[in-house]
C-alpha cells in the first residue's frame, strides 16, 4: 500500500487508512494519457452542485440507463472510481457525488458525520429528479449508502456496500488506535501523499485540509454500532470485502446473517437462497479493493438484477 510513501509518512497515512485510500490518486496520476482506460472514460453529461443542509454537494452524472448512485471513500473523491467507471457506467447512468469536505464539495461548518450525510443524499437525489436508484458505496461512502438505505428504504432499489463494517467492534483491533491519531497536526507530514495533492487539486478551499483531518479524526474517534438499523433494509443487499480487509471477516459474516443470509443450506432448487449476497474477494485489502477489476464484475450482475446460475443437468 505505502510502497511509494517514505517511512516518515507511514504514521500519517495509516491514521487515515480506515477512510482514505492513497492508491486511488496514485493510480490516476501514474496512468499514461494514452492508457485504454482513459480513452474509454464516459464524459459527464451533467454536473453541478446541490445545496443540502448548508453543504454544496458537487455531483457528476455519466451514461444512460438505470441510475446508480456512487459514493467514494474518505479523503478521496469521485475520481477514485476512475478505473472502474467504464464498467460501472456501461448501460447505466452513474450519479457520482463528492461527499462533505471531499473533492469539489466544501467542508462547510458542521461536523462530518455519516448519518446526516445519508439523509443529505436522499434530499440530493430528490432534487436531481430521481425517485429510486441503485446505490454502491465504498468505505465511508458505504456507510453513507447504508444510512441512506436505512433511513429512506423506498429511495434505494439495490444496495452494494464495499468494504464496510457495522460497528467499531468490526475493525481489526490494531487499527483502532492508529485511526484515532488523525488530527490537523499531521497535515505537514501528509503534504507528500496523494491524499493531500488530490485534495488541493480539487477542493474549493485547499487551505481547509488541516480542518478536514481534524474532522475526519473526530469521526473516527466516535464509536458506532448500526446493527439495529439492518432490519430497516428492505432492499436486496450485497456485501463485498477483501480477504485481507481492515474489517474482521467474522464481522462481515455476522452482518450477512443479520440480513438473513448464511442461516442454512441454500437447497437443491435454491429454495433457501436469500436475495442478499456476500462476496469476499481474494487477495484484496481495504486499500485496493475499489480499484479491482473483479469488483465491477462482482457487483454489476447484482445491481442489474441479472445474476446467472447453472444447474447440474
Amino acid at each position: 500500500m505505502f510502497a511509494r510513501i517514505r517511512p516518515h509518512l507511514l504514521l500519517a497515512a495509516a491514521a487515515a487508512a480506515a477512510l482514505a485510500v492513497p492508491l486511488a490518486a496514485q493510480a490516476q496520476t501514474a496512468a499514461p494519457a494514452s492508457a485504454p482506460a482513459a480513452a474509454t472514460q464516459p464524459a459527464p453529461v451533467r454536473s453541478g452542485t446541490v445545496e443540502v443542509n448548508g453543504i454544496a454537494y458537487y455531483y457528476e452524472i455519466r451514461g444512460q440507463g438505470e441510475p446508480l448512485l456512487l459514493l467514494h471513500g474518505g479523503l478521496g473523491s469521485i475520481d477514485m472510481f476512475t478505473p472502474l467507471l467504464p464498467a460501472l457506467a456501461a448501460g447505466r447512468q452513474v450519479i457520482a457525488v463528492d461527499l462533505q469536505g471531499h473533492g469539489r464539495t466544501p467542508l462547510g461548518n458542521r461536523p462530518i458525520a455519516i448519518e446526516p450525510m445519508g439523509a443529505d443524499m436522499n434530499i440530493l437525489l430528490g432534487r436531481l429528479g430521481y425517485k429510486q436508484v441503485d446505490v454502491m458505496g465504498y468505505s465511508m461512502g458505504a456507510g453513507v449508502a447504508f444510512q441512506l438505505a436505512a433511513q429512506h428504504p423506498d429511495r434505494v432499489r439495490r444496495l452494494a456496500l464495499v468494504s464496510m463494517t457495522l460497528s467499531t467492534a468490526g475493525i481489526q483491533p490494531e487499527m483502532v488506535p492508529i485511526q484515532r491519531q488523525l488530527t490537523a497536526a499531521m497535515a505537514p507530514m501528509m503534504k507528500e501523499t496523494p491524499m493531500y495533492t488530490g485534495y488541493i487539486a480539487r477542493a474549493p478551499k485547499p487551505g481547509d485540509f488541516p480542518r478536514l483531518l481534524d474532522q475526519m479524526g473526530d469521526l473516527m474517534r466516535r464509536d458506532f454500532d448500526w446493527s439495529a438499523q439492518v432490519k430497516a433494509l428492505t432492499m436486496p443487499v450485497m456485501l463485498v470485502v477483501g480477504d485481507a480487509d481492515m474489517w474482521r471477516p467474522e464481522a462481515s459474516v455476522d452482518f450477512f446473517k443479520l440480513l438473513g443470509g448464511g442461516q442454512r443450506d441454500g437447497g437443491w432448487q435454491r429454495e433457501h437462497v436469500t436475495r442478499h449476497r456476500l462476496a469476499i474477494l481474494p487477495g484484496r485489502t481495504h486499500y485496493d479493493i475499489f480499484l479491482a477489476p473483479e469488483l465491477a464484475r462482482t457487483v454489476r450482475p447484482f445491481l442489474d438484477g441479472k445474476e446467472g446460475r447453472a444447474d447440474w443437468q
